[in-house]
């Protein structure tokens, strides 16, 4: 029992720097704030139930509830709203020019999404955007039905990084929701005068529109890497290779969590009702 308190004890006094305040990082910084010294490093001040952000632009009000500010949750640890830039074999450096020495590293920068800083500011802006096309069309689909939507892939199907079935059930969904899904083909927004409401389709279609939202993917937030310690440890693809401790290939005290990881997690884990 002693030797446990000890351990307890030990283990407060280390300090863990999480740098990303995404699911992944929040949730390590919020899960260890009173067993060890925390310090969450994020560019923004909230986190962000990221899935509910669709469900959030066709009800703003619901983004009140999905963004929350990271002092709600993290009341044991410290908080520093400024870019990661830099790490050392225990050092971090921020934009703002700090420098948060750490006994353990956690990296968890996921996707670059480029988000106003405050909370307040990110409920302002759902009414301006919108990440992911497929759930978007239905979300507006279902709670306007009376609107034109028109949904533009370049693939052949939709969903192809699940399966060709996915593809087909959400294609005939959204079909029977009255949207119109154009597969194939792209929109060059550059080509778009500022005030026009015509778009034109690399297959020569013309589509009229109020409004345009731009849904295309995320790169991996690892650029701010390839200059550190760690840019022997980035993939082809820019992922950080763990090992399955998720310990950083070659680091000793840094580790990674969530998008930003080599982890590849199949997509019959993820949708076992279509596989």
């Amino acid at each position: 029992m002693e030797s446990r308190r000890q351990q307890q004890s030990e283990g407060k006094n280390k300090r863990v720097v999480v740098i990303g305040g995404g699911v992944a990082g929040s949730l390590v910084a919020k899960s260890l704030q009173f067993s060890a010294d925390v310090t969450l490093i994020d560019p923004k001040e909230y986190f962000e139930i990221t899935w509910a952000s669709l469900r959030a632009m066709v009800e703003p009000s619901f983004g009140k509830r999905s963004v929350i500010n990271h002092t709600d949750y993290l009341v044991n640890g410290r908080i520093v709203a400024s870019p990661a830039i830099n790490i050392t074999e225990n050092e971090v450096l921020t934009a703002e020019g700090r420098r948060v020495v750490y006994d353990y590293l956690v990296i968890a920068t996921g996707h670059k999404d480029p988000v106003p800083k405050t909370r307040t500011e990110r409920l302002n802006q759902y009414q301006a955007g919108g990440p992911t096309g497929v759930e978007l069309a239905g979300e507006i689909a279902v709670d306007f039905p009376e609107k034109k939507v028109t949904l533009v892939h370049k693939g052949s199907r939709l969903l192809e990084f699940i399966g060709p079935k996915a593809g087909d059930k959400t294609r005939d969904w959204l079909i029977s929701k009255k949207v119109d899904v154009k597969l194939g083909e792209r929109v060059n927004l550059d080509s778009v005068s500022e005030g026009s409401d015509t778009y034109l389709t690399s297959t020569g279609d013309t589509i009229n529109a109020d409004c345009h939202f731009l849904c295309t993917g995320k790169p991996v937030g690892s650029d701010w890497l390839k200059d550190t310690i760690l840019k022997d440890s980035l993939d082809t693809h820019g992922m950080l290779m763990v090992d399955e401790n998720l310990r950083v290939k070659g680091q000793k005290n840094i580790f990674a969590i969530g998008d930003i990881t080599d982890i590849r997690v199949s997509a019959s884990m993820i949708f076992p009702q279509v596989f």
